[in-house]
């Protein structure tokens, strides 16, 4: 399978299949066919507010083929190549950057990376996703959840399941916290300054399923766009082997939507 076809297939089927052998031995060089080239992946999102369309570039080579609107990601992982990137936001109309870092991408691991801020004051926040160390159980899914309200203080934001109170944190902004283990069914979901900020909403959890909530818009809206919302996407599915001794974990990602 050469690099451009998978490319291709990953912007075109609709669930993506990405198990963490997978992404190593998949992507071949156009130059060798012979020769596996590791690869990571990576998820992007556009979370600043005024900025209606941006393109993302990796050491110079696009990440992906059309620009992403506000609160619109990748839609999945996209498969990159390791090492020290410099990953630079651009507006999509004059192609004129306003944001830039370097990160460095490990072989075989997945990542999300999240534009944030608003009126010249933006920023690149990545993370690892450490879904190789998320175990699928019986009744059980993942959550986690990113602070992007770039004038919201430190908010109170809780995750409540139909047992316990999965996270109970102040969340400042661009954090991101980690993976929690919920119970499956309805869940909660709440943040708050108890003045300007002041949002909630249920979702679904579903068994196995890995989920980010983004708290988006900013305070002083004046349109529904930008009014604090709570969204939220589903990175994937967590999946056992039962062909391996050890039962080792797989995940599925996906070509997914906003919620």
């Amino acid at each position: 399978m050469k690099r451009r076809i998978l490319k291709q297939n990953l912007l075109l089927i609709t669930a993506v299949f990405f198990a963490v052998t997978f992404l190593s031995s998949c992507l071949k060089s156009n130059d060798d066919n012979n020769s596996n080239i590791p690869v990571a992946g990576l998820m992007a999102f556009n979370l600043s507010p005024d900025k209606s369309a941006i393109g993302i570039a990796l050491s110079g080579n696009n990440l992906t083929n059309v620009p992403l609107g506000y609160t619109n990601f990748t839609g999945g992982y996209l498969p990159i190549y390791p090492g020290t990137r410099s990953i630079i936001a651009f507006n999509a109309g004059s192609g004129s950057s306003f944001t830039a870092s370097d990160y460095t991408f490990n072989a075989d691991k997945y990542y999300s990376l999240f534009v944030l801020g608003v009126e010249d004051n933006y920023r690149n926040v990545v993370v690892k996703d450490e879904l190789d160390s998320l175990l699928p159980s019986p009744g059980k899914a993942y959550i986690r959840y990113i602070n992007a309200i770039p004038d919201s203080g430190q908010p109170l934001v809780t995750v409540t399941d139909n047992a316990n109170n999965v996270i109970h944190q102040n969340a400042a902004f661009a954090s991101v916290s980690p993976f929690a283990e919920a119970n499956i069914g309805s869940a909660t979901i709440a943040i708050t300054d108890n003045n300007q900020i002041q949002a909630s909403r249920s979702i679904t959890l579903e068994e196995r399923k890995v989920y980010t909530i983004l708290f988006t818009g900013v305070t002083h809206a004046t349109d529904t766009t930008h009014s604090i919302q709570i969204k939220y996407i589903e990175n994937g599915t967590l999946q056992t082997d039962s062909t391996s001794k050890q039962q080792s974990v797989a995940f599925r990602g996906q070509k997914a939507s906003v919620h």
